[in-house]
């Protein structure tokens, strides 16, 4: 047994407590899926063209005040406000290439001055240029939802923050197939934000960047921040965090990148297990076949 799994053993320890670590802890909280579901659709409309959001139809109650790209970072966002719960909601586009996103993904935090928080780079900066943007046309009475899909969904959580740091009143964070953007700590002071992560149980990118036990030397590990909230199906779901949110990445780790991982990361995919949830959903405990031996490969 070498030294690098004895630590990654002792982290989690450390970070366990004593509780269970081969399931799904399960969660004593009730989901508004209808919220999420107008989030999601939200976070789809953000891959549209200004003219095609005048066309088709935003979530009831819902109008559009502002379409921006910013296309040195091929980046967009719209800004959304529901007048009758004077919230207001911002949703970033994700890629249109997550095969690319995931090769090219750096690794490399840096420490954000201002959040004092260490974030992946690209992420931060696309996060601080939509919030200069964006800043003119928000409203300080209103509170402000974020939210994304994919890689959007990694600059809607920094936005977040950016906006909590700067005295807007951040009401709800909800992502769809959202990569990590920080490490334990980080994650730790996110935890002040209502943050939902969606994801289903087969998309890849929420897992990105996957575990490396290299990292353990000084543990500055990439780590998920918030509460996770897996779709599966029918109108079944399952709630993660923490270490057993980390360890849901065991089962990818010896797996090579395939159309079915591709296929359930669609935002199509998403909203279809959204909806079989509306009427009504179920928590089911999430099992996880974990075997600690496949982070470290075989010897």
């Amino acid at each position: 047994m070498n030294r690098v799994f004895l630590k990654f053993v002792l982290l989690l320890l450390v970070l366990c407590s004593g509780s269970q670590i081969l399931a799904g802890q399960g969660s004593t909280q009730k989901f508004d899926f209808s919220h999420i579901r107008e989030q999601a659709l939200l976070s789809h409309a953000a891959y549209l063209s200004e003219e095609q959001i005048h066309n088709s139809t935003l979530p009831p109650d819902y109008s559009l005040d502002l379409y921006h790209e910013l296309a040195d970072i091929q980046i967009s966002f719209i800004l959304v406000s529901n007048e009758a719960l004077k919230t207001q909601t911002i949703a970033v586009r994700g890629t249109a290439n997550i095969e690319n996103a995931i090769l090219d993904l750096a690794l490399k935090l840096v420490l954000d001055k201002s959040t004092n928080i260490y974030l992946h780079q690209g992420f931060s900066n696309a996060a601080r240029q939509v919030y200069t943007g964006l800043k003119p046309f928000l409203k300080k009475d209103y509170r402000i939802n974020t939210t994304g899909h994919s890689l959007g969904g990694a600059v809607a959580m920094i936005l977040a923050a950016i906006l909590d740091g700067n005295g807007f009143e951040v009401n709800q964070v909800t992502t769809f197939g959202q990569p990590k953007v920080t490490n334990l700590s980080g994650a730790s002071s996110l935890d002040s934000l209502d943050i939902i992560r969606v994801v289903t149980d087969k998309d890849i990118v929420p897992l990105v960047p996957l575990f490396d036990p290299l990292d353990i030397n000084d543990l500055d590990i990439y780590w998920h921040a918030g509460i996770e909230l897996i779709l599966l199906d029918g109108n079944q779901y399952a709630v993660l965090q923490g270490v057993n949110s980390m360890l849901r990445a065991t089962r990818f780790t010896q797996q090579a990148l395939n159309e079915a991982n591709l296929q359930h990361h669609q935002m199509q995919v998403y909203l279809r297990l959204i909806d079989a949830k509306i009427e009504t959903a179920r928590e089911v405990v999430y099992e996880t076949s974990l075997n600690l031996f496949n982070l470290f490969g075989s010897e």
